[in-house]
């Protein structure tokens, strides 16, 4: 199965370490974040990758030249652009997965999803897409009161009562009927998918964290420094 990976954005969030390297190449313990999202793949039997390349798209390539990657792993880069939107960079790509299912995800979301679930949950709905939904933190402690105001109890930073677009989406490829060179993923073509009944969610209840802000990165390398991040699936 090959594994899409999208690394094009600007990171514009991300400021303090964007302007000079693209988002995907901000370090998590010393390693870029792409590097953390393929191992999460790597370590669950995927050997075959495509980036999607925009925003300083040749230091991902370089980093991907320089890198010490296991034997018969396949990276192929693919410029899609600078400004082009998630579906069309997609779209971009078809003729680099063929006719079988593949898998996208962004480069700035870890999670400790099992791959092999998700894949068995596609195969059996028989539709033409899943997306790993989650329940995130909230950024902020809750205040919980009673009908009066009455104070009751804190809550600090609960999962939200919501499910939201994780990424970690399987595809089979009638997924491009639904894309074009100027389509957002997360608008027209999974809301076109979703009217026509082909797509489901898989609901990953574990750890998922995305890297949005400068307060996510300095977190996420918090949990690397701990004991054992818990995104972490490889030795």
């Amino acid at each position: 199965m090959t594994a899409v990976i999208l690394c094009g954005g600007r990171g514009t969030r991300l400021q303090e370490h964007t302007r000079t390297i693209p988002k995907p190449l901000v370090e998590i313990g010393g390693r870029p974040i792409l590097w953390h999202v393929m191992q999460i793949y790597i370590a669950q039997g995927v050997r075959r990758f495509v980036l999607c390349l925009g925003y300083l798209g040749e230091t991902i390539e370089q980093f991907v030249a320089d890198g010490d990657w296991p034997e018969r792993l396949s990276v192929d880069c693919v410029d899609t652009g600078v400004d082009t939107p998630t579906g069309g960079r997609i779209a971009r790509i078809a003729d680099r997965v063929g006719d079988d299912v593949f898998c996208v995800t962004y480069a700035d979301g870890v999670a400790d999803i099992d791959l092999s679930a998700l894949s068995r949950f596609h195969g059996e709905h028989g539709r033409l897409a899943t997306m790993t939904v989650v329940r995130p933190r909230l950024q902020f402690g809750i205040t919980q009161l009673d009908g009066d105001g009455r104070v009751t109890g804190f809550h600090e930073k609960p999962r939200s009562e919501h499910w939201i677009n994780g990424g970690f989406f399987c595809f089979e490829p009638g997924v491009f009927d639904y894309l074009s060179d100027s389509s957002v993923l997360e608008r027209e073509p999974l809301e076109g998918l979703a009217d026509d009944d082909q797509l489901r969610a898989f609901r990953h209840t574990g750890f998922w964290e995305c890297m949005d802000t400068y307060k996510d990165a300095v977190e996420l390398n918090d949990l690397w420094a701990a004991d054992r991040p818990p995104w972490k699936v490889w030795a």
